[in-house]
C-alpha cells in the first residue's frame, strides 16, 4: 500500500498576514509521458484543486490591551488516506475503523463515527485528512507523533479561544459554525474546515472586520489521481482587532462580586468623565468557549432552557423597574420646571390620598417637614408622591428622556432594550387614559409603567456626576489593524449638554451623600472609609403578580466630589423572597467594588508608635444604616 500524502498543514505553521486571496486559474495536470495523449483517465483523475484556508480571527481586547478573545492554533488528529483513492467502501471503513482503535489506545479518548459519515467522506473528499478528534492536549499529539504510524496525522486549525472563561462572556458573544458540511464532492475554492461566524456580542457585531481574509491551498493530482503536490499558495490574513473601553481587572470584580452574592443580576461601571464603559457583567454567565469549534444540540438546549436563563446580557437588555434610583430625577424635573425650589419644604407623611387611592411611605412614621436633599437622604415616598403632582407629566417626561432613559444607549450590540418612559399617548394606547395623578406618584419612585436597563441607570449617573454633560456611551475604542493601522475609532463625543443649575445639583449630590453615609439613608453598605460616595438605593415589585420579585438596586457615583466611577448594581429576588431590598442586597455588592477600587484611599493611616508584629489593619466594613423596602 502506497504511502499517504503528508499535508502541508501538519509541517507548518500558518504564517499571519499575506496577501489577499486570488484565486489560480484552474488546470487539468498532463500525464509525464513523450507524448502527450489525452484519455478518459487523465480527465478523470489528473486535477488542481483549489481551497480556501480559513483565516485567523481578530482579536478583543480590553482597553489596556489585555486579551479578551483571540486565535490559538490547536492540533486536530485526522485519518489521512492513501490514493489514489480506489479502496471499496469495506476496505475504506476497515482502514479507517483500525486507524481509530489505534487513536483511541494512545489518546484514551473515546472516537465515534458513523460508518455513513466515513463513506461519505471517503466518497467525496477522499483527498483531505477526515477528522476524528479535537484539540488534542500535549500528551496526547506526542503520543501520536511516536506511535501514530501510517495514517494519522495531526491537523493544525485556527480556534478561537477566550483564555478568561466565562469573564464577559455577554458582552463578547460567541461563534457557530456557518456554511454547508464538508461532506458534498469537492468544489474549488472550500474550506479545509468549517468557518466560524458571531452569533451574539461583539463578535456579531465586528464578524466582518474580525473574520479576516482566507489563505489558498493548491493540491495537485496526476492522472492515476494519486496526490502529487500540496501548497499554500496564499496565507490567511488575520482580521482585525477590537479594542473595547473595558477593563479587565474591574470587570473581574464585578462578575467575583456577582458570583458571591447573586443569583441574577448585573453590574455596570462606567467613567463619568468621557462615557467609557469600563465594565459591565450579568449573573449566571456562561463560557463561550463551549461553543468551540461547535456546541452540541444537548449542550445548547441545556444552557438555553435554563431555568436563570444565563445567555441572557441582563445589564443591558433586561429592563427593570428603577425604583428609588429614579427620584434624582422626580426632584430634578421638579425644581428645574420651577415646581418647587431646591430648599423649599414639604411634608413627608405616613401615608397619603391620592383619587380613591391610599399611598403610603415605607417608612410608618411622619417624617416631618423635608427639601429635597432630605426627602432623598430618607427616600420618601410621599415627599415625592406630591412633588410629582405638582410638576405634572410633561417635564417629568422631557427629563427622564434627556437623561437617556426610554432609548437605547447606542452601544454596538445587538437586542439593547430600549426601556419606557411612558407619556400620555402611552397610556392612552396601553390603559385608555392620559397620566392621572396615581400614575404620577407611580412615575415619581420609578414604579408603574417605568422600566429601565442596568447601562441606562448607570448612564444617567454619568450625566449626573458631570454635573449635566451627556457623554455619548462607548463600549469600544477602536479597530485597528496588525500594523496599528487605525481602521474606525470611536472617539469621545459630547451627546447633549443640559444647563441644570447649580442648587440643583448641590441639592442632588448632597442627598445622594447623605443616602449613602447620613444618619437616615439605606446605602451604608455601600460606603467608603474615606471616600465621600454618593448613590441612592431603590426597591421595586416587578413582575406579574402570580410571579412577583424585586428589583434591588444600588446606583451612584464616586468619589462625590471628583467622580471617577458611576455605577449601576441590580439584584434580581426569586419569587416569595422578600428581604431583596436595595440596602441589603445591592448596595453591599457595590461597596465590596468600591472599597477594592479606594483601598489606597480607605487604608487607615500609619500609627506613630506601632506594634512590632502589628498586622496592617483591614478596611472596615462600614456599619449598616437603617433599612426598609428601599
Amino acid at each position: 500500500m502506497p504511502r499517504p500524502f503528508r499535508s502541508v498543514l501538519s509541517r507548518c505553521l500558518l504564517p499571519l498576514g499575506g496577501a489577499a486571496l486570488a484565486l489560480a486559474p484552474l488546470a487539468p495536470v498532463s500525464a509525464q509521458t513523450e507524448v502527450f495523449k489525452p484519455t478518459w483517465e487523465t480527465q478523470r483523475h489528473a486535477r488542481t484543486y483549489v481551497l480556501a484556508i480559513p483565516a485567523p480571527r481578530g482579536q478583543i481586547t480590553d482597553r489596556n490591551g489585555e486579551v479578551l478573545a483571540h486565535t490559538r492554533l490547536c492540533q486536530n488528529l485526522a485519518i489521512e488516506f492513501p490514493t489514489p483513492t480506489d479502496f471499496t467502501d469495506s476496505q475504506a471503513l476497515a482502514y479507517a475503523r483500525e486507524r481509530i482503535e489505534r487513536a483511541q489506545h494512545l489518546t484514551g479518548r473515546t472516537i465515534r463515527l458513523q460508518d455513513e459519515a466515513i463513506i461519505r467522506h471517503y466518497r467525496n473528499r477522499g483527498i483531505l485528512p477526515l477528522e476524528i478528534a479535537s484539540d488534542l492536549n500535549e500528551k496526547e499529539q506526542d503520543a501520536i507523533r511516536k506511535n501514530g504510524g501510517e495514517g494519522l496525522m495531526l491537523r493544525p486549525i485556527y480556534a478561537r479561544y477566550y483564555p478568561h472563561g466565562k469573564l464577559a462572556a455577554h458582552t463578547l458573544g460567541y461563534l457557530s459554525r456557518m456554511g454547508r458540511a464538508l461532506d458534498t464532492p469537492i468544489q474549488n475554492n472550500d474550506l479545509l474546515w468549517p468557518e466560524s461566524e458571531g452569533r451574539e456580542g461583539l463578535e456579531a457585531t465586528f464578524n466582518e472586520q474580525l473574520t479576516g481574509k482566507p489563505g489558498q491551498m493548491t493540491i495537485t493530482l496526476d492522472a492515476q489521481g494519486k496526490k502529487v503536490s500540496e501548497k499554500v499558495s496564499i496565507p490567511p490574513e488575520a482580521g482585525y482587532n477590537v479594542v473595547t473601553t473595558l477593563d479587565l481587572e474591574l470587570q473581574r470584580l464585578c462578575e467575583k462580586a456577582l458570583s458571591e452574592k447573586v443569583r441574577k443580576g448585573a453590574i455596570v461601571f462606567m467613567d463619568p468623565n468621557d462615557g467609557s464603559i469600563l465594565a459591565m457583567a450579568s449573573w449566571p454567565s456562561f463560557d463561550p468557549n463551549a461553543f468551540v469549534p461547535a456546541i452540541s444540540t444537548e449542550a445548547f438546549k441545556a444552557i438555553n432552557e435554563h431555568k436563570d436563563l444565563p445567555l441572557i446580557p441582563r445589564a443591558f437588555r433586561s429592563a427593570y423597574p428603577p425604583g428609588s434610583t429614579f427620584k434624582m430625577f422626580t426632584g430634578l424635573a421638579a425644581i428645574e420646571s420651577g415646581a418647587i425650589t431646591a430648599d423649599q419644604e414639604l411634608p413627608g407623611p405616613a401615608s397619603m390620598q391620592i383619587g380613591n387611592i391610599v399611598m403610603r411611605n415605607w417608612k410608618k412614621k411622619d417624617a416631618g417637614m423635608l427639601t429635597f436633599a432630605e426627602a432623598l437622604e430618607q427616600s420618601c415616598d410621599t415627599w415625592f408622591y406630591q412633588t410629582a403632582i405638582r410638576t405634572r407629566a410633561k417635564p417629568m417626561v422631557e427629563w427622564a428622556l434627556r437623561y437617556g432613559f426610554g432609548s437605547k444607549t447606542g452601544i454596538p450590540l445587538r437586542a439593547e432594550a430600549s426601556g419606557l418612559v411612558p407619556d400620555d399617548e402611552y397610556m392612552r394606547k396601553t390603559h385608555g387614559r392620559r397620566l392621572l395623578d396615581g400614575d404620577l406618584a407611580n412615575f415619581s419612585i420609578g414604579q408603574g409603567d417605568v422600566l429601565v436597563t442596568p447601562l441606562q441607570v448607570a448612564q444617567s449617573m454619568c450625566i449626573l456626576a458631570s454635573n449635566g454633560i451627556f457623554y455619548q456611551t462607548r463600549l469600544v475604542k477602536q479597530v485597528q489593524a496588525l500594523d496599528d493601522r487605525i481602521i474606525a475609532g470611536y472617539d469621545l463625543r459630547v451627546r447633549d449638554e443640559f444647563a441644570v443649575s447649580a442648587p440643583t445639583m448641590a441639592a442632588i449630590r448632597e442627598g445622594m451623600i447623605d443616602a449613602t453615609s447620613g444618619g437616615l439613608g439605606t446605602g451604608g453598605r455601600a460606603s467608603v472609609p474615606n471616600v465621600q460616595v454618593a448613590g441612592k438605593t431603590g426597591t421595586a415589585q416587578w413582575g406579574p403578580k402570580h410571579n412577583e420579585r424585586y428589583a434591588a438596586w444600588y446606583a451612584g457615583f464616586a468619589p462625590a466630589d471628583k467622580p471617577k466611577y458611576a455605577f449601576a448594581v441590580i439584584y434580581e429576588s426569586e419569587p416569595g423572597e422578600t428581604s431583596a431590598h436595595g440596602g441589603s442586597a445591592a448596595a453591599p455588592i457595590a461597596g465590596k467594588i468600591l472599597r477594592e477600587l479606594f483601598k489606597e484611599e480607605a487604608r487607615p493611616a500609619k500609627r506613630k508608635k506601632a506594634k512590632k508584629a502589628e498586622k496592617e489593619e483591614a478596611i472596615p466594613e462600614p456599619t449598616p444604616q437603617p433599612e426598609g423596602t428601599d
